[in-house]
């Protein structure tokens, strides 16, 4: 990987905006509310804080230098560190896919499906993982208008019907319930590490960092503002309302008579729901082919894309179980995973 990709600062903020949030809205929202009550904007704020520190202190270094960071590694520990990022980026891929599976066959089907009915959605990842690093920036401008129109619309048919009051009073339960939360979301909030690959690559000009953090906290904004709508309509039962996205707006009222057209909105969000879904997994296929060879790289995606298939396949029953282990057991894994970031953020050799 070079800065030769065409990614620009513009669509890095855009992917921070408007791709970054839209995995946020599936199950975070019920496992903050499980763990933090109405305090769950807490702990989405702490995570939110902790990355954007990690994400100045890239920037600051990429600033610095007339090469992109991935140009400044030593070849003594590219390998490692590149093997290294191939097998973060496979761990964070197992919450996204196996909750885009219950999601998609949650809100798809009203019959069960059949066994291999997820299997196509390995098609449409194995087709991105044969693609370069430039289809990310595509894919963000297009997020524009495929997240931020059909968010709009599911904000305003919900906050009529948000009660802000269940939100109140602030810091109501021990802050150990907000540790708790922030512990069992860690896997959810890995922002830093899906932006390092377009943050490796980038050619830094003066003011990327003012668009890439001005991205990277209209983000953060429309997750809590959607995290507070969700706890102001669901409130006590919030930690049981799975797939929030999905649900937040069914009780607007004119649906009674015109029928669930939100689920349209529902639908143009899943395709950026899907990319996203798909980025770890594209990324873990570039690490490996930056190790393995540029001419392994169709061998790399099939093979990762078939592990992923039979993981999903064999395992999909096991989701509490992944759940609590990721949550409960590995969740320091992803924020150690920001430690070798140390490596990247050198001085460029003079």
């Amino acid at each position: 990987m070079t800065g030769k990709t065409e990614i620009n600062a513009r669509q890095i903020g855009l992917f921070a905006a408007f791709i970054l949030p839209v995995y946020k809205l599936v199950e975070t929202p019920s496992v903050l509310a499980r763990y933090a009550k109405g305090d769950l904007l807490l702990p989405a704020l702490l995570h939110f804080i902790l990355q954007a520190g990690v994400l100045c202190l890239i920037l600051l270094f990429v600033a610095k230098g007339k090469t992109c960071l991935y140009d400044r590694i030593s070849p003594k520990i590219k390998k490692p560190l590149f093997a290294f990022f191939a097998l973060v980026y496979l761990l964070i891929a197992i919450l996204p896919v196996l909750d885009l599976e219950k999601f998609t066959y949650a809100v798809f089907y009203d019959t069960p499906p059949t066994l291999f009915s997820f299997a196509f959605f390995f098609i449409f990842t194995a087709f991105v993982c044969v693609k370069e690093l430039r289809s990310v920036g595509r894919a963000a401008d297009l997020s524009l208008f495929l997240f931020l129109v059909p968010f709009l619309a599911l904000l305003v048919m919900s906050v009529t019907e948000a009660d802000f009051t269940n939100l109140l009073p602030l810091f109501e339960y021990e802050f150990g319930h907000t540790v708790s939360a922030f512990k069992n979301t860690t896997a959810h909030f890995t922002d830093v590490l899906l932006l390092l690959p377009l943050l490796g690559n980038l050619q830094y000009k003066k003011g990327d960092a003012k668009k890439i953090l001005g991205g990277y906290g209209l983000g953060a904004f429309f997750t809590l503002l959607f995290l507070a709508v969700f706890y102001g309509i669901f409130s006590s039962v919030a930690e049981r309302e799975h797939y929030a996205f999905a649900k937040i707006a069914q009780y607007f009222p004119p649906l009674a008579s015109i029928g669930r057209i939100d689920l349209i909105f529902v639908y143009i969000l899943c395709i950026v729901l899907f990319f996203f879904t798909a980025l770890p997994l594209f990324y873990a296929t570039l690490f490996s082919t930056e190790i393995f060879g540029k001419n392994k790289r169709l061998l790399c995606a099939i093979l990762i894309n078939i592990g992923a298939f039979l993981f999903t396949l064999f395992f999909n029953k096991n989701y509490d179980f992944f759940y609590r282990f990721l949550g409960n057991t590995l969740w320091f894994v992803f924020l150690a995973a920001l430690i070798p970031v140390c490596f990247l953020c050198r001085k460029e050799k003079q």
